[in-house]
């Protein structure tokens, strides 16, 4: 009974609808956008998300940016030429510790947890900046990790 098409399992899930597609659609396009703020990553621990009972997503993180910052930040990375309007519009006030967005349509509900903010990471001294590490115009004594990376 694998192969055939058009046969379902009692317990299979119902078939995906479109405002599901949606849903998921916008949390792969917010992730992505996450994925590409490389501070954001180096500074968060535990990122956890999970789908709220009202067809939002919630995403929540310890330490890192503020929840506003990451706001901020996500308007700017997800925006899409291909529709009309802004992709995300915040809904209410960011503060340091939560944020509302509305991401094409989808609910997502931002919180941080004991967060630092994006200028106390910054001046932390000893944190390791991806910046720093792939500066080629700094010479150093040892060899840079992207040369190590390289073999050059």
């Amino acid at each position: 009974m694998r192969g055939l098409r058009g046969w379902r399992s009692a317990k299979a899930p119902e078939e995906i609808q479109p405002t599901d597609a949606r849903r998921y659609e916008a949390f792969g396009r917010v992730m992505a956008a996450l994925a590409c703020d490389a501070e954001l990553m180096e500074a968060c621990r535990d990122l956890t998300w999970w789908r709220g009972t009202d067809r939002s997503w919630h995403v929540e993180w310890r330490d890192g940016l503020y929840a506003a910052e990451v706001a901020a930040s996500l308007a700017g990375r997800t925006d899409d030429p291909d529709l009309p309007g802004a992709a995300v519009a915040l809904l209410g006030p960011a503060t340091s510790g939560s944020a509302t967005l509305d991401v094409m349509g989808v609910r997502f509900v931002l919180r941080a947890v004991d967060p630092l903010g994006r200028a106390r990471l910054n001046a932390r001294p000893g944190a390791w900046r991806l910046a720093d590490a792939l500066d080629t115009t700094r010479r150093t004594d040892s060899r840079h990790p992207w040369e190590e990376l390289l073999g050059g």
